[in-house]
């Protein structure tokens, strides 16, 4: 039975249709996506291990942590074995993790928690992350933004179904627990069985992208695409960079530090997104933004996050990535420092500004296979996707840190002001410059690092096998 997870068994037959393969990879980010929707049940754990906000909070930093250095590992191995492997060993993982945290829930032992959500899920997040990429550009080589767009679109929208599901299953299993209420916490038992319902839920779910994702046969490409077009493109190959030879490459540690910049900023806001928005508008330590409003304001920030992903990079695909991220960078500097400067003003300005901010930073993720796909062709875009991944592992860590270093030194939560964020807010305009100077110094990679013309992928050489367009 294993043997059908095995690449040979996942080659398209001929009409196949490639539209097929972005709601397999759907199935699979989606449920990954739900690491966005850990503060839904942060309050509850909390009262359950009797501990504090780190403590609890290290959980998701665990988990990204291992996102992008399984990403990093695992990446050439997620191409050797293909899509169908790649999302089955993502499900086991992502599906173990919740069931090993929920015997941590039961038993009180928080490490197991660690253990489970943080690293064995982790380990699935990045396996499952990078798993559709390269088939999806494999299969959209006219369209690589729009394609990569439509799957980490999912990611970004995994916690907009996940945020309510986990709270109305958690006062399904407790009848005490009031989702309406930011204050409410779940028992210990109603968090066991919320874990166990969504590792089994999730891992069925992902059953349906893995037994669904194809990859194109040998030299097939769509009706109507000339490959010979691609090349006309500034900074398009066609030829094609091993994962290895890319760490060799200028191109690829420039890319990092882009990818760096553009999370770092926009991880600062989203992390702190619902105090945020009620310490701007603060007055005499009363804020007029409620605790219901900046949930909804959250909300509107996932909207735009998941939405980002899909319009910004598929607008990449006619404009170009090295443009579009001068737009992600430099835009966003001064959307940053309108926010730091007259946000206060309007909460409809804020909610605006915070907003598109957030649509860059998630246009940044959906954006960034297509450039290397751009800059180093479809050999093993996957594995090289996976080892730049590394930057969000690190930029996960260094946003918040920024952010809440200089709210710690302006003050108690509850206090803040607009003023106790300008600091944070200059020091990520500086960071996007950094960002996007980096992205201009993007070059094509020289061709010592390309791989012989006779290649290891054969979808741009060859008989043309016109189906599925």
């Amino acid at each position: 039975m294993l043997s059908a997870l095995d690449r040979r068994h996942t080659v398209a037959p001929p009409g196949y249709s490639r539209w097929l393969i972005p709601p397999a990879a759907l199935a699979i980010h989606l449920c990954i996506g739900q690491v966005y929707a850990t503060s839904v049940y942060k309050n509850s754990l909390i009262a359950h291990f009797d501990t504090s906000q780190t403590a609890i909070g290290v959980i998701f930093s665990i988990a990204i942590v291992m996102l992008g250095l399984s990403a990093a590992v695992a990446g050439t191995w997620v191409e050797a074995n293909g899509p169908r492997k790649a999302m089955f060993v993502s499900a086991c993982f992502w599906a173990a993790g919740f069931l090993v945290g929920a015997l941590g829930i039961a038993t009180g032992q928080l490490w197991l928690l660690y253990l489970g959500y943080g690293v064995l899920g982790g380990i699935g997040l990045g396996i499952g992350y990078i798993s559709p990429v390269s088939t999806l550009i494999k299969w959209f080589p006219d369209r690589p933004g729009l394609a990569t767009g439509l799957a980490i679109m999912g990611f970004g929208g995994g916690a907009m179904v996940a945020s309510p599901l986990s709270r109305q299953l958690l006062s399904f299993y407790d009848a005490g627990y009031d989702p309406s209420d930011s204050g409410s916490t779940a028992s210990g038992s109603a968090l066991v069985w919320l874990f166990v319902t969504l590792g089994i839920g999730y891992f069925v779910i992902m059953m349906f992208g893995v037994f669904n994702v194809r990859v194109p046969a040998p030299h097939w490409r769509p009706a109507g695409f000339d490959p010979s077009t691609v090349a006309e493109k500034p900074l398009v190959t066609t030829a094609n960079v091993s994962a290895a030879n890319a760490l060799k490459t200028r191109s690829f540690w420039l890319l990092w530090v882009v990818l760096f910049c553009n999370v770092t900023a926009g991880i600062g806001i989203l992390e702190q997104a619902s105090p945020m928005i009620q310490d701007f508008f603060r007055d005499n330590g009363t804020s007029a933004v409620s605790v219901a409003a900046a949930g909804g304001f959250v909300g509107v920030l996932s909207l735009f996050n998941m939405a980002g992903r899909f319009v910004w990079s598929s607008t990449s695909d006619v404009i170009g990535r090295k443009p579009i991220y001068v737009v992600y960078l430099g835009v966003g500097m001064v959307l940053y420092l309108l926010l730091a400067l007259v946000g206060q003003t309007s909460t409809a300005l804020f909610v605006l500004l915070a907003s598109v901010i957030l649509s860059f930073y998630g246009g940044g993720f959906a954006t960034i296979p297509a450039y290397l796909r751009d800059l180093f062709g479809t050999f093993e875009v996957g594995a090289i996707h996976g080892r730049l991944l590394t930057a969000w592992s690190a930029a996960g860590v260094a946003g918040p840190l920024i952010v809440n270093g200089f709210l710690d030194a302006q003050g108690e939560p509850g206090t803040l002001t607009a003023a106790a964020y300008r600091p944070a807010l200059f020091t990520m305009v500086g960071v996007l410059a950094v960002g996007l100077v980096a992205n201009l110094l993007v070059r094509p990679v020289p061709e010592r690092y390309h791989e012989p013309a006779s290649g290891r992928d054969g979808t741009a050489q060859g008989p043309t096998e016109r189906s599925g367009s």
